[in-house]
């Protein structure tokens, strides 16, 4: 029989052990995992790590960038980053070329920056067995955000007296010109940021079906920004990744005063009617989206969409000491924390951190940078990286890349 002092000493050691586990739980950035009771899709295996996100336009796909940024940091990836002569996007609205790609982010594991996708110029630059992902947003909420967001960059939104959505909505033709520059954001633009033909005739009832039948062939997952919570469980399992790696706050949001409102089921019936391309992907994808998280399980996705904003919060609170406030960008005392603006009439918000927070926690810094900053700063660190491998290389721009840009050729995925 086991004495009473070998007794005391077994709960003093199992005492000790419990209370170094809770405060290593402290210690940690990043909330621990949780054992999720729903199975893995497939037997456990490494974490994916090259991955080819295609950006979309107004579809909270910046948000997903930097956690895609941050995950790439973490494990010393490399990004594929915009030549300088691209600015923060590859060249957009050309077709992505290879040659676009800054030669100091190259060879990359992960590419997330706004393109127009090109399938056979990716799969030229990204490894074999790169996972490919996009994101979609529903078509009337989606315009209302480009109208809104490029209302002072593109001619047919310029062209509508006092900046009217309605107005543009009741005789679109009268103000789009397919072939001028930044028509894309005003016509089934999901269609075209994916490689398709914002052009042709929704009357075509093979083109559309064909269309999502290649965009199907080409990405593992299409996740959609209204159900975001649950494409980034879908993303998770789909990677192999951990909770930690997709944490997130939300990104590149507009202020209230900037936004429209949709007033009525004829405004979103005719601004379905008028992105046709759009509503039809979007609903088939949406059908497919379903489908997926079917075959998880309801009750496993909403365990892990639970654990996954508990997550959140307890990040949230590390960072900002509870709930993140939205400013103004010119509230936002650090300049690399401060959104890039559209134009006067719409204004981007973002977050500043707590002065404790600023100091000592980069994590936190990189949690809310903005796109165009972060970009830089990979594109600086990489670069860094590249010199001291030796490259000694003259970083020339890609050919014909300081032409000016004209409306590309619409073509298949």
């Amino acid at each position: 029989m086991m004495s009473h002092k070998k007794v005391v000493l077994l709960l003093l050691a199992f005492s000790t052990g419990t209370l170094l586990l809770h405060q290593s739980s402290h210690l940690s950035w990043f909330p621990k995992s949780p054992a999720f009771s729903c199975p893995p899709p497939l037997p456990s295996r490494p974490k994916h790590t090259t991955v080819a996100f295609l950006k979309t336009h107004k579809t909270a796909s910046t948000t997903v960038q930097n956690l895609l940024f941050r995950f790439a940091e973490r494990h010393n990836l490399t990004v594929a980053l915009p030549h300088h002569t691209c600015d923060h996007q590859f060249c957009y609205p050309r077709n992505f070329s290879a040659r676009f790609v800054h030669p100091y982010t190259l060879p990359p594991q992960l590419i997330a920056s706004h393109m127009r996708f090109n399938r056979e110029e990716l799969r030229r630059l990204m490894p074999n067995g790169t996972v490919y992902v996009t994101i979609l947003r529903e078509p009337v909420a989606m315009f209302e955000s480009l109208f809104s967001y490029y209302n002072q960059y593109c001619p047919a939104f310029k062209r509508v007296p006092n900046g009217s959505m309605e107005a543009f909505l009741e005789d679109p033709q009268r103000y789009y010109r397919p072939h001028e520059k930044y028509a894309m954001y005003a016509h089934n633009t999901l269609v075209y940021d994916l490689g398709g033909d914002p052009e042709h005739s929704p009357d075509d009832a093979t083109y559309l079906p064909e269309f999502a039948r290649q965009v199907e062939g080409v990405f593992s997952l299409v996740m959609l920004a209204e159900y975001f919570d649950e494409s980034l469980v879908l993303l998770r399992r789909l990677l192999a990744w951990d909770l930690e790696d997709i944490l997130y706050v939300k990104l590149n949001m507009r202020s209230p005063e900037s936004k429209l409102n949709i007033s009525s089921a004829r405004l979103a019936a005719q601004i379905r009617a008028w992105n046709a391309l759009d509503a039809r992907l979007y609903d088939h994808f949406n059908a497919t989206f379903w489908r997926r998280l079917a075959d998880v399980g309801q009750d496993c996705v909403q365990k892990e969409v639970r654990a996954l904003r508990q997550a959140c919060g307890d990040l949230a609170r590390r960072c900002f000491g509870g709930q993140p406030q939205l400013r103004p960008a010119m509230q936002i005392k650090n300049k690399d924390l401060r959104p890039w603006q559209p134009s006067a009439k719409v204004g981007i918000v973002g977050y500043d951190l707590p002065g404790s927070a600023a100091r000592s926690d980069e994590q936190c810094l990189k949690l809310v940078m903005p796109e165009v900053q972060y970009s830089r700063y990979l594109l600086r660190k990489q670069s860094q990286r590249n010199r001291r491998r030796g490259a000694t290389s003259r970083v020339l721009p890609p050919r014909g890349l300081l032409r000016a840009p004209r409306h590309p050729v619409p073509r298949g995925i």
